[in-house]
């Protein structure tokens, strides 16, 4: 049984940083992706960052490209989205998503296609 526990999030003033963690179990430990979505107020979802364990491939969304980094444990199965210099429109629900790799390349992050999602965590940047 694959579960993801993420953490992380919170309230942060425009210009800050925040950093996300999801540590997944019951993934191959060399064969998985993991990443997070979001979700902001009154819009639809978005890809933001994957990782994927078997190339090594990320992948980023245009609008957190140069802003934020993945990074993974392949060790602990754990994912870190470090992100940088954020904007009060990167306000949302962050959804840690995680399954096979092939889920996630540089030219995308198929988080619909994976059938496990972690608990949203609420980052909040003020402006």
């Amino acid at each position: 049984e694959v579960q993801l526990q993420a953490s992380g999030g919170g309230l942060v003033q425009a210009g800050g940083s925040l950093r996300l963690s999801c540590a997944a179990s019951g993934l191959p430990a060399d064969d998985y992706g993991i990443g997070w979505f979001r979700q902001a107020p009154g819009k639809g979802r978005e890809g933001v960052s994957c990782f994927n364990s078997k190339d090594g491939s990320v992948y980023y969304g245009d609008s957190v490209r140069g802003r934020f980094t993945i990074s993974s444990d392949s060790t602990e199965k754990t994912a870190y989205l470090q992100m940088h210099s954020l904007k009060p429109e990167d306000t949302g629900v962050y959804y840690c998503a995680a399954d096979r790799a092939l889920y996630c390349s540089t030219n995308g992050f198929d988080y619909l296609g994976m059938p496990h999602w972690g608990k949203g965590t609420l980052v909040t940047v003020s402006s």
